[in-house]
């Protein structure tokens, strides 16, 4: 759904989180992706969690997306949230440039992306560190695609 649902929670990992990320590049991250014009074409289907748990690949090449539980119609910037967790520098431009991703959705995405992993960190802090690993990289990538093109 729209990012604006996200705030509070997003809101709260930040301060869960401090000193454990740079919270003034992920609040300037964060509330760039608030700012951006909203999605204004006909609504379409987004899969609402496409991240690299959610692709199984076999000999290197995806053979499946599964975890289609926020499935939705709408607005698709949710679904380029693995552009930071699956694709690096070049390959992410690449990736960008293949989709004609325009700013204002790259940045709703980058938005996504940086309130997933966000939220993610705090809730499976004891359980899941592997989880919290990507989620800690997702935040990275998001920050350094951040800084590189601000």
């Amino acid at each position: 759904g729209p990012l604006a649902t996200r705030d509070t929670a997003t809101r709260e990992a930040l301060a869960a989180l401090q000193g454990m990320i740079d919270g003034a590049a992920a609040t300037a991250v964060w509330e760039a992706a608030l700012q951006a014009p909203p999605w204004h074409r006909a609504p379409v289907w987004f899969h609402g969690d496409l991240l690299v748990g959610n692709l199984l690949f076999e000999r290197g090449r995806l053979s499946a997306v599964i975890d289609f539980g926020g499935l939705g119609v709408g607005d698709p910037a949710c679904d380029l949230m693995l552009a930071w967790s699956l694709f690096a520098g070049e390959s992410r431009d690449v990736l960008r440039a293949a989709l004609a991703v325009d700013d204002a959705t790259w940045t709703r995405g980058r938005g996504h992306a940086l309130s997933q992993a966000l939220i993610f960190i705090p809730y499976y802090m004891d359980t899941n560190p592997v989880g919290v690993g990507n989620a800690r990289r997702m935040i990275d990538a998001v920050l350094a695609d951040y800084r590189a093109n601000s």
